[in-house]
């Protein structure tokens, strides 16, 4: 291994290394809830690549113990969304989780009346430093948990934001052209 920046600048990150600003999100929504997809394109101002994990099997043999493989899980995804005055994102989260179990009557919409009605999909893809999209993953059979506060405070001079958790049943890579869905 060399400590020499140019070689580091060659082999290491020889196209200047990604950069987390260059993302987008894109969420479908399902029919009977208001589509704000192209509006979290714009909005969505913060989000992850997703996070998956393996659980690991440890049974005992003789007082040893050995690892082994389990099954892998997928950790609910994360999107901060820049509130506007009109409310257009928010309200429709709010909508499509109210839908999903009534506030009031704890009971679900009768438009999303199966699974399949109250989950959708959604996309975060990263870019390259010229707009070129160079990853996309797609979450599959998404639905919201949790739309987080809004903060309010009369000595801050920002936007209002606000993070939805989503749940979602796993995620695939999407090819970076139109050639379709890669299996992982």
């Amino acid at each position: 291994m060399a400590f020499n920046v140019s070689e580091f600048a060659a082999a290491g990150l020889p196209l200047g290394g990604a950069r987390s600003s260059l993302f987008s999100v894109i969420v479908d929504t399902p029919s009977g809830v208001p589509n704000v997809g192209a509006r979290i394109s714009f909005t969505g101002r913060a989000s992850q690549i997703p996070e998956s994990t393996m659980t690991v099997l440890e049974p005992a043999y003789f007082g040893r113990r050995i690892k082994i493989p389990g099954t892998r899980n997928f950790a609910n995804w994360n999107v901060t969304v820049m509130n506007d005055e009109d409310f257009q994102v928010r309200h429709a989260m709010e909508v499509w989780s109210n839908a999903i179990n009534r506030h009031q009557a704890n009971l679900r919409e009768p438009q999303l009346q199966t699974t399949a009605s109250l989950r959708t999909t959604a996309t975060v893809t990263q870019y390259n430093k010229i707009g070129v999209p160079i990853r996309t993953y797609e979450f599959v059979n998404l639905w919201p948990v949790t739309i987080s506060t809004i903060d309010m405070n009369w000595e801050a001079d920002s936007i209002e934001e606000f993070s939805v958790e989503f749940a979602y049943d796993y995620w695939r890579i999407a090819a970076p052209t139109t050639t379709g869905v890669l299996n992982v």
